[in-house]
């Protein structure tokens, strides 16, 4: 496989207003995409922030969001993901989209609810892994609250060789940030992306961003606090075999299937 080129989006993300959203991450991305890309990254409920307020601002699949991210997936010839609100079924779904510049996507359901803000109560959990290839990359996007679980996250059978969060973490937990995403690089023996927002959302709980690639080794690829950050960086895909040939630890991993 080649080397991955990505592009990291963490910015400050208007309270529960989409249009305002959609129209900043476009300025930013063109004012920051200078070559080409193979990906773009942006947070968990991108278009809104985290809120609970899903019967006002769900949309269906295929609606307006989605319908900007195929025009910003074209647009730059990659795919781009991060989360939104979708109602789908009678439920709602905190979904992470991934989408193709030809209009086709894939779709993961956060599994893990963060029921400290009672997002458990609102939105209806996912029950399937998603693994993407782009590039010769196995990929397997998850959302934020998913990071604590790595009985969840854990790489069976090398399955991926990229795990990306996409996230809301607030500032007063970002120590547990930083740790597990080192901890599930490590023992997954993957690049670990997280990409967080920053600033304050509409309940004024602040958000520092902390956004970090780290290696299959456990090495800061890239680490950005408190600042709107557009950012494109390569990850080499010789790191992973290499370190997987030095210390072929996923080999003597325990078996086990999630019921």
């Amino acid at each position: 496989m080649d080397n991955l080129k990505i592009t990291l989006f963490q910015g400050y993300l208007f309270w529960e207003n989409v249009d305002k959203n959609l129209h900043n991450i476009s300025l930013r991305l063109s004012a920051a995409i200078r070559e080409k890309t193979d990906l773009v990254i942006l947070p968990e409920m991108f278009n809104t922030g985290f809120t609970m307020q899903a019967e006002k601002l769900a949309e269906p699949m295929g609606g307006k969001t989605m319908l900007w991210m195929h025009k910003i997936a074209r647009l730059y010839s990659c795919v781009v993901t991060g989360s939104l609100i979708i109602a789908d079924g009678g439920k709602f779904y905190n979904r992470l989209i991934w989408m193709s510049p030809d209009g086709g996507y894939e779709y993961y359901d956060k599994r893990h609810l963060f029921g400290l803000a009672k997002e458990n109560l609102t939105y209806t959990p996912g029950k399937k892994k998603l693994i993407v290839d782009l590039k010769g990359w196995k990929i397997c996007p998850m959302v934020c609250y998913d990071l604590r679980f790595p009985v969840w996250a854990r790489n069976v059978d090398e399955a991926y060789d990229l795990l990306i969060i996409v996230a809301n973490w607030p500032e007063r937990r970002a120590l547990h940030w930083r740790t597990l995403i080192s901890a599930r690089a490590i023992e997954n023996q993957a690049y670990v992306i997280g990409l967080n927002r920053v600033g304050h959302d509409g309940n004024e709980v602040y958000y520092s961003g902390d956004s970090t690639c780290i290696s299959p080794n456990g090495d800061v690829v890239y680490y950005k606090r408190d600042e709107e950050d557009v950012y494109t960086f390569s990850i080499i895909a010789d790191e992973i075999q290499k370190t997987r040939r030095a210390l072929p630890f996923l080999k003597d991993a325990d078996v086990f299937k999630i019921q």
